[in-house]
């Protein structure tokens, strides 16, 4: 299995577990991960992430997703610590989900995504274009 089929897998099996748990938010999920994950998303990215997680106290833990050892766990109210209230609301807003539900499933699946997404324990050398790729390949399947 390549590292593509990987990724892909991951990343679908963490948009199913989320689809199942929030009905019709988990289209919206995928598409809002997918945002997260693009470079030109409201967070810059992966490299942009990480820089905002750093700034708000979050770095060690998202470098534990990036990095190849065991990934921290992180919380609905340090994920809206690490990303800004502002950025959430505004992503809940424009998917129509609830800003506690949206954090409740992302705290879920960032860190398996951003582990799949950084296999080799860096970002990927793109900036981020490949996970903003297959996001966007997620999102649409997800929407059908």
């Amino acid at each position: 299995m390549g590292l593509l089929d990987q990724v892909m897998g991951a990343a679908a099996g963490a948009l199913g577990q989320g689809a199942g748990n929030a009905g019709a938010g988990g289209d919206a999920i995928g598409q809002i991960l997918s945002q997260l994950l693009s470079p030109k998303g409201p967070a810059g990215g992966l490299g942009g992430m990480l820089s905002q997680f750093q700034q708000n106290g979050m770095g060690e833990v998202m470098q534990s997703w990036i990095g190849t050892g065991q990934n921290l766990p992180i919380s609905p109210d340090q994920l809206q610590q690490a990303l800004g209230g502002d950025m959430i609301g505004k992503l809940a807003s424009q998917f129509g989900m609830d800003p506690q539900a949206l954090l409740g499933q992302a705290s879920q699946m960032l860190p398996g995504l951003v582990d799949s997404l950084t296999p080799g324990g860096q970002l990927p050398a793109d900036g981020g274009g490949m996970a903003s790729d297959l996001m966007g390949m997620l999102a649409r399947a997800a929407q059908k």
